[in-house]
């Protein structure tokens, strides 16, 4: 395969696409965003290999690529490959200010294809393609099949606090087939606000189509491109939780969404304009006005019809759609991240651990209203509860390498109990020696050599060498390898302000002198 950095979610979409939807390679191109050479070069692969769907669980991402990659296979140069036709029909469009001809579009071809077609035949089959052109299809709906989707201007409603009008959008969901139409009031245009709409307008149906349609926006496409548009990770991944693919309209043809625009007016017609004048306090308010209407509008007959929009949809598209997941899709925004040095990634300004061994590895961040899922090559390789506090760290133990996992078993409390087990004076050299720092921490070191010396020295003279020290104030490493090393621990122990009995003198007149 030429491009061996394709991700393997991609591949594996293709194949999804391909033989558990029934798509063709152009509807595949489509929807995933790569060139149709590119997709029929992954199936033409796949075939060879034996690969089907749903690919064995055993084999993961990394035997995938393995599997894929291993033995790449080199075009044939003496291949007669045709040309592409309507990237020389926009060459001549867009650029007739340089007098662009079919002869210096032929000398290009002819640089990249040695072999391919000389300029007599290049004419010939260029000026045939172009004259089986036909700008005005009538679209034919298969029942089920297609969803179109757009958003219009909506309705305003007031701030009860404020008084200040707030525009919302008009969600507009219509069937391909039947015309059965779905409509719902939002704030904005933003990817969760477009998810939510679409997770309602499936309830509301209560089943899912095989395509959805929508137009070239940025919730749901990234890049809107003329013959490549890449989808939005969260809407593909909306996509195959029930099991739809997703074919964006091409943009500046609106024909492509002729249904949906046709659907936009309705709703504004039937909808919104029969509750311009009314006052609505929140969106919820709102939708409920819109509901009401909505049953309406799809209970309506069809002029040519006689058939309402419900009917339509329940003899058409109903019987033939997707049924629904038991479980609705969860909102969940895709990111790409990086692995810092202390195996943390920062997500939204707090930072989760990850397994040490993929320190400066790249992941795919899956954020969800509640969790945090970090990917490596479509496995998941950590998960945790999200946080919303920032500049702070969420951290397991077991993705921690072994001597860290060590440190932070250590604590003040612990290392006062160690010491305790070789005598109440040890653990009071301890408790002071981590009292008299700034930070704990700082004292570990000091505390954990002390405690080793009774590995050389004994339990017994530590605690004696610990008394000492605790009753002459010299609380520290250094101070009780000294002792033990002198033999100080071994000589009777007396108070530091006690003194010696003096001796009778006529010069020591003694305390009752002052009396």
């Amino acid at each position: 395969m030429a491009n061996q950095r394709l991700p393997m979610r991609k591949i594996k979409e293709v194949l999804r696409l391909k033989y558990d939807c029934l798509r063709t390679q152009r509807e595949i191109a489509q929807s995933c965003g790569l060139a149709q050479s590119t997709v029929c070069e992954i199936l033409k692969k796949a075939q060879d290999l034996g690969l089907a769907w749903p690919i064995p669980e055993e084999l993961n991402d990394q035997a995938l690529e393995l599997k894929l990659f291993k033995s790449p296979s080199l075009p044939d140069p003496r291949h007669r490959s045709p040309p592409d036709y309507e990237y020389v029909q926009r060459e001549l469009q867009d650029h007739k200010k340089f007098n662009l001809t079919l002869y210096q579009l032929w000398l290009e071809y002819k640089e990249q294809y040695p072999t391919g077609y000389q300029y007599t035949q290049f004419c010939e089959h260029y000026h045939r393609w172009r004259h089986k052109l036909d700008y005005c299809m009538r679209q034919e709906h298969k029942a089920g099949e297609k969803l179109f989707i757009d958003y219009g201007d909506g309705l305003s409603i007031v701030d009860p606090k404020t008084g200040e009008f707030i525009p919302t959008q008009l969600f507009v969901a219509v069937w391909g087939a039947s015309n059965y139409t779905y409509a719902e009031a939002a704030l904005n245009q933003t990817l969760p606000s477009w998810t939510r709409s679409h997770v309602n307008a499936f309830n509301y149906f209560g089943c899912v189509p095989r395509v959805l349609v929508p137009d070239c926006l940025k919730s749901g496409v990234t890049v809107a491109c003329f013959y490549e548009p890449e989808i939005n990770p969260t809407y593909a991944d909306l996509a195959r939780h029930y099991g739809t693919v997703v074919l964006p309209a091409r943009p500046h043809h609106p024909r492509d969404k002729a249904a949906v625009e046709n659907g936009v007016l309705i709703s504004k017609r039937w909808i919104l304009s029969v509750l311009r004048h009314r006052v609505f306090y929140s969106l919820a308010e709102l939708n409920a006005a819109i509901r009401e209407l909505l049953e309406i509008l799809n209970a309506r007959l069809l002029r040519k019809r006689k058939q309402s929009r419900r009917q339509l949809f329940e003899q058409i598209d109903h019987p033939a759609a997707l049924t629904l997941p038991q479980e609705p899709y969860e909102y969940a925004e895709w990111r790409r991240a990086g692995v810092n040095i202390d195996y943390h990634v920062e997500v939204d300004r707090h930072y989760y651990s990850v397994p040490f061994s993929l320190l400066r590895e790249k992941l795919d961040v899956r954020l969800t209203y509640s969790t945090v899922e970090f990917l490596l090559k479509g496995e998941r390789m950590a998960a945790h509860l999200r946080s919303y506090q920032p500049h702070r760290h969420t951290t397991l133990k077991e993705h921690m390498p072994p001597e860290h996992r060590k440190y932070v078993e250590w604590t003040p409390t612990r290392i006062i109990e160690w010491a305790r087990k070789t005598g109440p004076a040890t653990a009071q050299v301890a408790a002071n020696i981590l009292e008299s720092r700034t930070y704990p921490e700082q004292a570990y070191r000091s505390c954990l050599g002390i405690l080793r010396l009774g590995q050389s020295f004994g339990a017994n003279r530590l605690e004696a060498a610990s008394l000492r020290a605790v009753q002459f104030h010299t609380c520290s490493y250094k101070a009780i390898r000294s002792i033990l090393e002198k033999g100080l621990d071994r000589q009777t122990q007396t108070s530091k302000d006690s003194q010696q009995t003096l001796p009778l003198h006529d010069n020591v007149r003694g305390g009752e002198y002052f009396n």
